[in-house]
């Protein structure tokens, strides 16, 4: 029985991914993410007919350019639409249908509108990780009590205040803007979700993530400026999945 929800969520994935390329695309541009009602081509401005709209198909079937115009269309929407699709199918195989099942497929939202967004406008709308942030909150406190509830907003604000401190300190060094608002934003919702100190990995697992992507982008083109903020949702991600278990590895440490 589980192959059949297993795969019930990857197509709920893509169809999901799809909608999350028009809000990635969108709101950075300060476009509503309902009007025009219709998925359009960028180029021609055409709406899409329903054999256009198929997740990740469509793509393959146009052969990656608009029926009407020819224009190219972006090689971001069959990705987001096969990442979101795989994320949701790992997401149950991992959790169930538990309220940490919820969390997960929240953070994977997050993490496929962050990668529309900042990689194309470097910008992640405060609306989506305000959204994010409300839904795990609520899941948190259904899931356990409002004790553990607190104690989760507690780690949030700690990886806020933490991150922003870290902001401070490098625009004092470096003379410039070191970090977004929307990264440290997004250190909130590390908190929620992650243990304090394993939030605070977060910060270390994305660099590290995000050195090799970096040169490798920087080799390709040396204009291109490389956003933070997906490597950051990626290491929630991670983290989260594997379920890393803080007290147990403090204890080797400590033997």
């Amino acid at each position: 029985m589980d192959i059949y929800y297993i795969i019930f969520f990857f197509v709920l994935g893509t169809i999901l991914g799809s909608f999350y390329n028009v809000i990635g695309f969108r709101l950075p541009k300060g476009e509503s993410i309902l009007k025009p009602k219709h998925s359009y081509c960028p180029t021609c401005k055409h709406s899409l007919g329903a054999l256009e709209l198929i997740p990740i198909f469509s793509f393959l079937f146009l052969g990656g350019k608009c029926k009407h115009c020819r224009g190219k269309i972006s090689i971001f929407y069959p990705f987001i639409e096969l990442l979101t699709g795989s994320l949701f199918a790992v997401s149950y195989y991992s959790f169930g249908m538990s309220w940490d099942f919820v969390i997960a497929l929240s953070l994977v939202s997050l993490f496929s509108i962050v990668i529309v967004s900042d990689l194309n406008y470097l910008m992640i709308p405060d609306e989506v990780t305000f959204i994010t942030g409300i839904v795990i909150s609520l899941s948190i406190l259904i899931k356990s009590n409002f004790s553990i509830f607190l104690q989760s907003l507690g780690s949030g604000v700690l990886l806020f205040t933490i991150m922003y401190c870290v902001m401070l300190l490098g625009d004092f060094l470096f003379k410039k803007e070191s970090l977004g608002g929307a990264d440290i934003k997004l250190m909130f919702i590390a908190g929620l979700v992650l243990e304090p100190l394993l939030g605070v990995c977060v910060i270390f697992v994305s660099s590290v993530v995000a050195l090799p992507v970096s040169i490798l982008l920087y080799a390709i083109n040396k204009e291109k400026v490389i956003p933070f903020g997906p490597f950051i949702v990626f290491s929630i991600l991670l983290l989260f999945f594997l379920k890393v278990d803080v007290s147990r590895i403090l204890s080797l440490f400590l033997r």
